[in-house]
């Protein structure tokens, strides 16, 4: 093996050695009282070196087509490492409060779960692609459980891993289905064979079992409905850093995973798994807003939220076009800013309200903290897709793809997302009533925030509004979701 071809994974290899760099930084200043903010500091500034290289960088290909690197990978790649850096960046108070010991672990294992994501994203073989994704799952159940001394933390990782242990063997016993009907396990081989089978109408049965065990086994990751059981209770154990971490930058690896899977190997069997997008949608949105409405807990709320996003993310795998593609990418990005803006929130809200996320902690927040309260508004009305703001444009354009597949199935699907849509208006502006309107005898009390605090929402909200007045951030997309 020409071990130089690791030479072509250059993201993969640079993430790699950051890792190697924040463990020994970790190590050697592990008895210095500047730990914290030395290593913190060292991997944001990794961080921000990884998105500027990636920005470089070019398609590439290694280990005969295993590892395929295409422009849209990369883009998605450098829109994960900057959620990533978004996530580090709002740990700040949390770890130097709570976890300043494991504070090196932490970025650790942010890095580990991030390789494993850009793994996932850059496969053409469906062995890489599962190790991409075992690798960035093991490492999250260790952050899901990083408040071990707290019972929701340790409840929330066990339900996590059991649901990532069940969901990781359904999608084996899948692609057993697949290499013993095609014999490979690269997707464009796999395409080709199957579309031969087709003609003859042999192996199909065997094939699409294979295919419904794997997409049952990613919807796990994506959390879609009916798999998403484990969703509420990990984001409520999860510490809230981890939780935003969770809800945008690994479902945005998987949806790219998935939709580049089903675009390249599934591509002859369209007709069977666009059928099974469709009810995995309306179920998604529909279920996931019905219950955001009885919630009380924040970061349970955020959790149906994120069942409901991952529903709308979906649309823009149906017919699995350019503009698909395109879509997706650009709702994840605008996804990342917004949802991490309402997490940086949470998590200063609870760093100084005793540590609760309930939905009463925030009565009457304008009254003593205008500002946080007004950049939760903001992101919240992207998040619902209120104009001007990027997440209505994030909505229009899967909206568009979706209904370019042009069958009566993909409108109606498209109509029910869109009545969802005001569903979901309906209950974020239930937390805008609580900070605006609601009124309490002990509101939360006036306070500072972290300086890390003010970088993440400043990044985070420039973002909710450029991302929807920058039009060519969205034909940059499009160009390079050329497949």
């Amino acid at each position: 093996m020409n071990y130089g071809q690791f030479l072509n994974m250059i993201p993969e290899a640079f993430l790699v050695l950051a890792l190697i760099m924040v463990f020994f930084a970790d190590f050697f200043l592990a008895k210095s009282e500047r730990k914290l903010e030395a290593v913190g500091r060292m991997t944001m500034t990794l961080l921000l070196c990884q998105t500027i290289m990636l920005t470089t960088v070019g398609p590439s290909e290694a280990f005969g087509g295993m590892y395929v690197a295409t422009k849209a990978a990369q883009v998605m790649k450098l829109i994960l490492t900057l959620g990533t850096f978004i996530v580090v960046v709002m740990a700040q108070p949390w770890l130097a409060n709570e976890a300043k010991r494991y504070a090196g672990e932490f970025y650790m294992l942010v890095l580990s779960t991030l390789l494993g994501m850009y793994i996932m994203v850059s496969s053409g073989n469906f062995l890489l692609f599962f190790l991409g994704l075992e690798t960035a799952s093991v490492p999250m159940a260790c952050l899901v459980a990083f408040d071990k001394w707290k019972k929701n933390s340790a409840e929330g990782a066990a339900k996590y891993i059991l649901t990532a242990t069940f969901s990781s063997g359904v999608m084996l016993y899948g692609l057993s289905f697949v290499y013993g009907s095609v014999g490979t396990l690269y997707f464009d081989d796999v395409a080709h064979r199957i579309a031969y089978f087709a003609q003859y109408k042999s192996q199909l049965p065997m094939l699409i079992m294979g295919l419904v065990f794997f997409f049952s086994g990613l919807g796990f990751k994506l959390s879609l409905v009916p798999f998403h059981f484990w969703t509420a209770d990990t984001y409520q154990g999860a510490p809230t850093p981890v939780t935003g971490y969770l809800s945008v930058v690994s479902k945005g690896a998987a949806a790219f995973a998935l939709m580049v899977i089903l675009a390249k190997a599934f591509a002859p069997l369209t007709e069977y798994w666009e059928y099974m997008l469709y009810i995995v949608i309306v179920l998604s949105i529909t279920i996931a807003n019905l219950f955001a409405i009885r919630q009380s807990e924040l970061k349970r709320f955020m959790a149906f939220s994120s069942i409901s996003q991952a529903g709308y993310i979906m649309l823009a795998v149906i017919g699995a076009s350019q503009t698909g593609m395109a879509s997706l990418m650009y709702y994840v990005l605008v996804y990342v800013v917004a949802n991490m803006a309402v997490f940086t929130v949470i998590s200063t809200v609870e760093q100084n309200n005793g540590g609760t996320t309930q939905m009463s902690s925030y009565d009457g927040l304008y009254q003593t903290n205008p500002k946080l309260a007004f950049l939760m508004t903001l992101a919240l009305f992207s998040l619902a897709g209120i104009p001007p703001f990027a997440g209505m444009f994030s909505k229009f354009f899967v909206f568009m793809a979706a209904a370019q597949q042009g069958s009566f199935w993909a409108y109606f699907v498209v109509f029910i997302a869109l009545v969802n849509t005001v569903v979901s208006l309906y209950y974020y502006l239930l937390i805008v009533k609580a900070m605006y309107i609601k009124q309490t005898d002990t509101p939360l009390p006036t306070f500072r925030t972290e300086a890390s605090t003010r970088i993440a929402l400043v990044v985070c909200t420039a973002g909710i509004v450029l991302f929807g007045i920058c039009s060519y951030i969205y034909d940059w997309l499009f160009a390079a979701s050329a497949m």
